[in-house]
């Protein structure tokens, strides 16, 4: 039997972060994965739906180049090819996790790993034994009863990648971060797309503001939107799929090609081992404490399959500080009210800590401030003048409680606000901190002073 350190179940980015930052600290260590090396995120969610929307965008500019001064006389897409760059850039990511494993010297054990008593990992009849075992197996598209996919009607997120060829039209069914990104990118393309949202809002989870404007950028650009809806069946037996969706003002029939159901993730518990073990659960988690130990000595989990966000950077952080914990270093747990959520539509979204509402009803006096881009000059020059910087300040101390962001480049901009939190800088530490011009980024400093009554340019 094989005798580890550490064993990692599940390459994800929680997963192949946590086996790199261990062998780093001198753990002897083994990875194990069924399919790819990366995970979900690499091979089927963050990475390759970010090339898809890079050709979105790149149509988008031909389409209206002659905003820019340009003449375009002719061009096209070639679908197919779309897809398969998307395809050839997470192969590319994937082949890099392999070197790093090599350059780390960790083992990859492929296949399907089962958890055994004792610190034990079965994987193909063969038992891997290590002092700790790290869980990190991600989590899959979540089915409803009355959205079953059946992968060429009806699909989930990997389909939706690998379409071989482009539907006239699609119903998108929830409008978290995959939906609305799978929304854009086929409206994009061309293809006719209505986004069903059974709360009132788009995004719900992002400020009302910036729900509401994300909303009439997506209606803007010819996408149907109905919110207060649900989808209640699905009638598949024709050429294209009828669905019944319950609105406010009663039932309506819609028809498409394809219905991309986005209603959310299950995290992967199933045949682990979880029971063989004795590890807990509860509502399709796996319980830990602040450094991700599990009610059994020895065993960990990190991810999506325990409670917090569902997010690739949460994730790397988890296997980070789990890891460490094991190793003896001196740990902070996790900030789980400083995570940046990022969304790759057009426009995109960036937000980190409460929302207006959420400090409000947390009984904060606030000071809040927003800057648009339509006052922006690097956003005027670029073409991109929709969309905001919002800012929220407990107004006794100045604690920046939350910052929201919509508009194009901004999930490259929210890490301002993250950093500035966690160094627990002050509304005037950041007005007085000089941005760069033209840039978009300048629209966070714009914000603040708009929120301290001392904005220059609006």
């Amino acid at each position: 039997m094989s005798k580890y350190d550490l064993i990692v179940l599940g390459s994800g980015p929680g997963g192949y972060v946590a086996a790199i930052r261990a062998s780093q600290l001198g753990l002897k260590t083994a990875i194990i994965e069924k399919e790819n090396l990366g995970g979900i995120c690499l091979n089927w969610g963050c990475i390759p739906t970010k090339a898809l929307l890079k050709s979105a965008q790149v149509f988008d500019y031909l389409k209206h180049a002659d905003s820019y001064g340009l003449t375009v006389n002719e061009f096209d897409k070639d679908f197919g090819k779309v897809i398969e760059r998307s395809r050839g850039v997470a192969d590319g990511m994937s082949k890099g996790v392999q070197f790093l494993m090599k350059k780390n010297k960790i083992d990859i054990i492929e296949g399907l790993g089962k958890l055994k008593p004792g610190k034990k990992v079965e994987v193909d009849g063969k038992e891997y034994s290590a002092d700790h075992i790290i869980v990190a197996t991600g989590a899959r598209s979540r089915e409803l009863p009355n959205l079953k996919q059946d992968g060429k009607k009806v699909i989930g997120y990997r389909e939706a990648m690998t379409l071989k060829e482009q539907p006239k039209s699609m119903i998108v069914v929830g409008s978290g971060a995959i939906g609305v990104e799978f929304a854009h990118f086929y409206n994009s393309m061309g293809t006719e797309v209505t986004i069903v949202e059974f709360l009132p809002n788009l995004v719900p989870l992002e400020d009302e503001e910036v729900s509401k404007q994300f909303e009439r950028s997506f209606k803007k650009a010819g996408i149907k939107v109905m919110t207060n809806s649900s989808v209640e069946k699905l009638d598949t037996s024709g050429k294209n799929v009828k669905a019944t969706v319950k609105t406010k003002k009663g039932e309506e029939i819609l028809e498409a090609e394809i219905v991309l159901s986005a209603v959310g993730i299950a995290s992967n518990l199933e045949n682990i081992g979880l029971e063989d073990v004795g590890i807990v659960t509860d509502k399709g988690k796996i319980v830990v404490n602040d450094f991700y130990q599990t009610n059994i000595p020895g065993y960990y989990a990190i991810g999506d399959i325990v409670h917090g966000p569902a997010l690739a950077h949460v994730a790397s952080a988890e296997g980070i500080t789990c890891v460490e914990k094991i190793a003896g270093l001196n740990v902070e747990p996790i900030d789980y009210g400083n995570i940046p959520g990022c969304t790759y539509a057009s426009p995109e979204i960036a937000s980190v800590g409460m929302t207006e509402k959420q400090a409000r009803d947390a009984g904060y006096e606030i000071k809040v401030g927003k800057f648009p881009f339509s006052a922006s000059g690097k956003a005027s020059a670029a073409g991109t003048k929709d969309g905001f910087v919002k800012v929220i300040f407990d107004a006794k101390y100045g604690e920046w409680l939350g910052c929201h962001m919509i508009g194009a480049g901004v999930t490259d901009m929210i890490a301002e606000a993250v950093l500035g939190r966690k160094l627990e800088t002050t509304g005037h530490e950041v007005l007085k901190t000089i941005h760069p011009h033209p840039t978009m980024s300048e629209a966070v400093m714009e914000a603040v002073a708009d929120a301290y009554g001392e904005v220059i340019h609006l």
